[in-house]
């Protein structure tokens, strides 16, 4: 091999370690001419249209799982919810309580433990055999119950969905990444003030990590279209307190 030629495959070596180091980290471009080959092309598309392809494959899918904060009314709530058309399962936590929802059609059922229907009540304090009935079971939600209105729509996907995937201000393309081994594209609103999302650059273009504005939570998207079963729960481990819930 002549001098030249030992130089120009030093070079090349030297090229693949950087890029090699580079895809092994967070930040995806400068070492392919064409940072979407292989990709699903979104990376190529403006931000405003990314954010709407994005928007169209959630609506599309049939089922996806939510997890992470979302603050709202001052209030923070950790979901882990699985949702479909049809209802959906999952936990909420709040103020130090967790509790299961599950939505089956326009039935909602609530879990809880007695700790938290003895905070319930509009005095903090519940009447002692409205705990004892409650508590542990499946509690049917009657749809005119403030808690149906309430809680319902955590196990929406379309109203949920809808009130989460939107950037604010002006929307920006932030680069090629890559998230848990899937290379992404990131658009933010206001350079981030107005949120960032991680969109999928494999496949379908689901939206893979939001952070919501002002501080507002951040949640991870996953089993994008995979389907998963609701069942009823057992009549023994079903109420149906057939009134207004305690103020939860």
């Amino acid at each position: 091999m002549t001098a030249i030629a030992q130089g120009r495959a030093r070079r090349a070596a030297l090229v693949s370690a950087v890029c090699a180091l580079v895809v092994s980290g967070t930040a995806l471009t400068g070492c392919s001419e064409d940072p979407d080959e292989g990709t699903n092309g979104v990376g190529k598309l403006s931000a405003a249209e990314i954010q709407r392809k994005t928007r169209e494959a959630a609506d599309s899918a049939e089922a996806v799982r939510l997890s992470g904060n979302v603050v709202t009314s001052g209030r923070t709530y950790t979901l882990d919810m699985r949702l479909k058309s049809g209802g959906a399962t999952g936990s909420v936590t709040a103020q130090g309580s967790t509790f299961q929802l599950l939505r089956i059609g326009e039935q909602l059922y609530l879990k809880a433990d007695d700790g938290f229907w003895s905070d319930a009540g509009d005095d903090g304090k519940a009447d002692a055999a409205a705990v004892d009935k409650l508590g542990g079971k499946y509690v049917k939600v009657p749809q005119g119950d403030p808690s149906y209105k309430k809680f319902s729509g955590f196990t929406d996907k379309g109203v949920l969905l809808d009130g989460l995937l939107t950037l604010h201000g002006t929307l920006a393309k932030d680069g090629y990444h890559e998230r848990a081994g899937t290379r992404i594209i990131r658009v933010t609103g206001d350079a981030g003030s107005g949120g960032t999302l991680d969109v999928s650059l494999k496949g379908t273009p689901y939206p893979l990590r939001l952070t919501r504005a002002g501080g507002a939570g951040t949640l991870t998207f996953s089993a994008w279209g995979k389907d998963f079963p609701l069942e009823e729960p057992a009549k023994d481990d079903t109420v149906d307190y057939g009134k207004q819930l305690p103020t939860s």
